[in-house]
C-alpha cells in the first residue's frame, strides 16, 4: 500500500516505512522529529523542474508529464518502492503544501502503475 503524507503531519504508527521524496531537506524538520525512515532525493524532480513548476496548479498537468520523463531514467527506484509496497506501506512524505499537486502526487501513480 502507497499513502502520501505531509511531512509536517505528525508521524502515526501506521505509516509503516516513511520515505522523503523531496529534493530538498524540509525547513524545521529533524529526521528523528518527523521519523523519516530513507530519503529518496533521487527521486524528486529536477531543480530545474521544480522552479519552473512553482507549485502553479495551472501548470500541473503540464508538469506531470515533464517529471513522469524524468523519472524514466529512475525506474530500478520506483521498482524497488513498488515491492517494498507489496511487503508492508509506504509512505510518501513531502513538504509542498498543496496536497493534490505535488511530486509525491506523480511518485506514487508511477508506482502504482
Amino acid at each position: 500500500m502507497i499513502r502520501l503524507k505531509r511531512v509536517y503531519d505528525p508521524p502515526e504508527p501506521d505509516d509503516g516505512v516513511r520515505v522523503l521524496v523531496d529534493g530538498l531537506w524540509p525547513r524545521g524538520i529533524s529526521k528523528a522529529e518527523g521519523r523519516i525512515d530513507r530519503w529518496l532525493r533521487e527521486v524528486a524532480p529536477s531543480s530545474a523542474l521544480r522552479s519552473w513548476f512553482g507549485h502553479d496548479p495551472e501548470k500541473w498537468e503540464l508538469f506531470r508529464e515533464r517529471y513522469r520523463e524524468e523519472l524514466r531514467s529512475r525506474t530500478d527506484l520506483i521498482g524497488q518502492l513498488r515491492e517494498e509496497a507489496k511487503q508492508r506501506t509506504v509512505t510518501l512524505l513531502f513538504a509542498a503544501r498543496d496536497r493534490a499537486h505535488n511530486n509525491a502526487v506523480v511518485v506514487k501513480e508511477e508506482i502504482e502503475r
